[in-house]
């Protein structure tokens, strides 16, 4: 049987830990970094600084060892995390020195069997084609013999300083109770840090949660978008009277909120947190301000913030899926500077003139201040929503995810593409059939109200479908909501039967 190496997806290489080339393993890790270092070379930048880091994952240790060694032994300055770090704290470190790149050894909210490769150019913002074609090319010609050279880890000094600037976030002054939980991963005690220096020190955790594991022994998936992984937070949060829930995912690049209602508490979508927080960010902004700044989602997340923007005066940017592309969203509007970015998988980019990339522990920091600003006015996170649904209308989002052959499936629906969804008149953009930048394996599916983005997964043989209802602005928000609860129940119905192997 032929093995097919593995290739760089949304967010680098990923796979199972195990031999072989389709596989994460020493090897992988070794001809991937020569390879890197190669483009690099091809580039003039040879010689240049080189950040490395890694999670608490099985071998994560061994392969940024690896990393860092091979750069070394090819001739670069090598800076390497002195223990495993969040995710975030690599793009911040390339930015900060102005490193040529940046490797990150993580899997983030994958399985325990899987690791990954991230790799950073460009100021600290993930790789795009054609480097990852480059990559992939040149690691075909690695030798199997690739020299290494030992390497001194650095000190603490970019993890204070990454942690100095992501406390200094917050606008407003007041304490907040937070219940935390880093979901067995590197956030913990960074996440900890950071809140205490951002005035921030009623903090509740969830200990069995707390410290690096990688096995994960807690959850299912750790991954805080999975049924049943936030229950021990939200069960925390209600016992300690907290006011926001926070939810790390394993490498921290992440952020789950959960908030008190009046019939307990829940987990904000990705969608309503990024809302929330492109809302409040811009809020604090003068009209010039605004006038001169890019706010950005990806083309499978909510429309709301594209209003929400325009009502502020702000540009709004729509990108493909992954902050590799949401993160360049400022990239062609002169004089205009991006401020947010979010997807609808829970990841939040607040500061990017520091970290371009999706950032939990920044956004947690964002999100509690969003909290005691709130009730400084005397509303709740449930009212701010409300307001938004008010002004804007009611929008509600979800997903339809379906295990098949993807590309039949897209093949089907494009020569057959339907006229209607659950009795909805639809028309269909196609974007595959685009130049570019914007072009993907996505259709878009358009109707009153109704907005369905269908697209195969990067990783697994199944197809997902990203649902939003909107609803005009009506003097009811709650009646309104319900009416659209109901009519998303009818949707994801229709699109779970559409995406169906035929």
């Amino acid at each position: 049987m032929t093995v097919t190496p593995l290739t760089f997806g949304t967010a680098g290489l990923r796979g199972p830990m195990r031999e072989g080339l389709d596989a994460m393993n020493v090897t992988t890790v070794s001809r991937a970094t020569w390879a890197v270092a190669k483009v690099l070379k091809s580039r003039r930048l040879a010689g240049s600084t080189v950040v490395v880091g890694r999670d608490a994952r099985h071998h994560s240790d061994e392969f940024a060892t690896a990393t860092a060694e091979i750069f070394a032994a090819q001739g670069f300055t090598v800076v390497l995390l002195p223990h495993p770090a969040p995710t975030p704290v690599v793009a911040y470190a390339v930015r900060h020195l102005t490193a040529v790149a940046g490797v990150q050894i993580t899997a983030s909210h994958n399985p325990p069997a899987d690791n990954g490769y991230k790799v950073y150019f460009d100021g600290g913002i993930q790789i795009i084609p054609p480097t990852d074609v480059d990559i992939e090319t040149a690691m075909r010609q690695a030798p199997t013999d690739i020299a290494r050279q030992s390497v001194t880890s650095t000190d603490e000094t970019l993890i204070e300083q990454y942690a100095r600037r992501a406390g200094s976030l917050r606008k407003t002054e007041g304490g907040v109770r937070v219940a935390l939980t880093a979901m067995h991963g590197v956030g913990g005690t960074l996440a900890i840090d950071v809140l205490n220096r951002a005035a921030i020190t009623d903090i509740y955790t969830v200990a069995t949660q707390f410290e690096p594991d990688p096995d994960f022994p807690t959850v299912a998936f750790p991954n805080p978008e999975e049924p049943g992984a936030t229950d021990l937070l939200l069960a925390l949060a209600a016992e300690s009277d907290a006011e926001v829930a926070i939810a790390l995912d394993p490498d921290a690049d992440r952020c789950a909120v959960g908030i008190p209602t009046t019939t307990g508490w829940r987990m904000l979508s990705g969608n309503e947190t990024g809302w929330l927080l492109g809302d409040y960010l811009l809020s604090n902004l003068t009209a010039d301000e605004a006038a001169n700044t890019v706010v950005a989602s990806s083309l499978v997340s909510s429309q709301l913030l594209a209003k929400i923007a325009a009502d502020y005066g702000t540009h709004h940017v729509e990108t493909l899926t992954g902050f590799k592309w949401l993160a360049r969203a400022d990239q062609g509007i002169p004089g205009a500077t991006l401020r947010y970015a979010y997807e609808e998988a829970i990841g939040h980019c607040v500061d990017p003139d520091t970290v371009r990339d999706k950032d939990g522990i920044s956004a947690a920091v964002v999100f509690c201040d969003l909290v005691v600003a709130l009730r400084k006015h005397g509303q709740t996170v449930p009212d701010r929503l409300d307001v938004l649904a008010a002004k804007h209308g009611v929008h509600l989002t979800g997903a339809v995810s379906v295990h098949t052959d993807a590309d039949a499936v897209m093949a089907r629906l494009r020569a057959e593409p339907p006229t209607e969804i659950a009795g909805i008149p639809v028309s269909v953009e196609d974007l595959a059939q685009f130049r570019g930048q914007r072009r993907t394996d996505a259709l878009i599916f358009t109707g009153e109200g109704l907005r369905v983005a269908v697209r195969p997964s990067g990783t697994e043989p199944k197809v997902k479908g990203y649902l939003e209802i909107s609803r005009r602005p009506a003097a009811d928000v709650t009646a309104d909501r319900t009416i659209a609860e109901s009519e998303l129940a009818r949707i994801r119905d229709a699109v779970a039967a559409l995406l169906a192997p035929a």
